[in-house]
């Protein structure tokens, strides 16, 4: 039998450790016994290193050596990492001898057309079991032949589940993970909060949003510009002095999220505007307990999700940008995330305000967000509101107080 072979016969670009923690986040995330399928591995790489690392008692691991190793050589690797491993890890010679698994994991960027990457993406379909992730990586670089294959999965990924840019890798790479039949909403209260190779980290529990990074970036830019065109001139250190704060702006903290079942935490840091009980038909007929926060220039303005679920819905709805704190911002500018829950819908709305006029938010429908997990963002200055099912949540906020994203709890369900 021969190994798996790649799409392509062109040279493949490395993948460095942190596009590999990447492509086997999914792997990583799940707190549940897992099997995982690893295509193309090789007993050097960093994602065959990151997959071994994810393992958990009761996880599998298969492998499927590629062009660049043997199945000889890979059982003689994990050997040599210990029965603990090699209990958990098994070598087949092709792909013809694997079983479908709950993450598949293609350990080579692909760089073929999308013809040849649509005939990948075939034949490793049916090694996709129910709701299982298949993560790849394609150049990020414009003009690549990774360009064609990343077309593709937009147009392809049918259930979720995004994509990550790694721009610290040599080259650069996309990072698809996709979805190509519904996961159970039950999965959700299963996993920890998706790993985000985006942002840029500038301590341990601290990191820069990659819009943050971006900003920055021009900020120092305009600076330069304006010293090169007027040198004499003291003007260029008004954009360089801004791009500190500006990407202080965007900071991102790591946060302990409650492990407690019944606990609904904060989508965002700021203050308790309202909690109130009211009906909103766009949701359902049901009443919902909607609990506003608003954020001011100084909080993360980083949102989580409130609550473990499945994204059913995304929309926004065109309107204002009156300030965030008064009543006219109910119908400012706002953005939508509908959630499939095991109490029913949940939804998160990212309200514009006065200075803030633009929404991110990263997870399409069908996407499986943990508790506490990093969903989106706004930038500077606005408002964020969550709705939950009456008769099953009660508030454990009052008006006025301060809460913290993903740590604060602010409602629980009741039994």
């Amino acid at each position: 039998m021969t190994p798996y072979p790649a799409v392509s016969t062109t040279p493949v670009p490395g993948v460095g450790a942190r596009a590999a923690r990447a492509l086997t986040a999914e792997f990583a995330r799940q707190n549940a016994a897992t099997s995982a399928l690893l295509v193309g591995a090789d007993h050097a790489s960093t994602v065959v290193a990151a997959a071994v690392e994810a393992l958990l008692p009761g996880d599998t691991l298969t492998l499927v050596p590629g062009e660049h190793s043997s199945t000889d050589v890979l059982r003689g690797h994990i050997a040599g990492l210990g029965s603990w491993v090699a209990d958990r890890v098994k070598v087949v010679e092709s792909l013809d001898e694997a079983q479908p698994a709950d993450v598949v994991i293609v350990g080579e960027p692909l760089t073929g057309t999308a013809d040849e990457t649509r005939t990948h993406l075939d034949r490793l379909g049916k090694y996709l079991a129910d709701g299982a992730v298949l993560s790849v990586a394609v150049p990020a670089a414009p003009g690549r032949t990774g360009g064609a294959a990343a077309e593709l999965f937009r147009q392809s990924a049918l259930f979720g589940v995004g994509s990550d840019l790694v721009v610290r890798n040599q080259p650069p790479l996309r990072v698809h993970k996709l979805r190509f039949s519904p996961a159970d909403v039950a999965t959700a209260a299963t996993l920890a909060p998706a790993y985000r190779p985006s942002s840029v980290p500038v301590t341990r529990t601290m990191h820069i949003d990659s819009n943050g990074v971006a900003a920055a970036g021009i900020a120092l830019g305009l600076a330069a510009l304006a010293r090169r065109a007027r040198p004499k001139s003291k003007l260029w250190l008004l954009p360089a002095i801004a791009a500190a704060p500006v990407a202080a702006f965007f900071r991102d903290p790591q946060r302990d999220v409650p492990s407690d079942a019944s606990a609904v935490v904060a989508s965002a840091d700021g203050k308790v505007l309202s909690v109130e009980r009211m009906h909103d038909e766009r949701f359902g007929p049901g009443e919902f307990l909607r609990i506003a926060v608003f954020l001011s220039v100084f909080d993360v303005h980083v949102n989580r999700s409130p609550v473990a679920g499945r994204v059913a819905d995304y929309f926004v709805e065109e309107g204002g940008y009156a300030n965030a704190m008064t009543a006219a911002a109910e119908h400012n500018v706002a953005a939508y995330t509908v959630l499939d829950t095991d109490q029913g819908t949940v939804v998160v709305a990212q309200r514009t305000g006065l200075i803030a006029r633009r929404i991110v938010q990263r997870t399409p429908v069908g996407t499986l967000l943990a508790k506490g997990e990093r969903f989106g963002l706004i930038r500077f200055g606005s408002r964020t509101d969550i709705y939950l099912p009456a008769d099953r949540a009660e508030a454990a906020v009052t008006v006025s107080e301060r809460v913290v994203g993903g740590s604060t709890v602010i409602a629980r369900w009741k039994n």
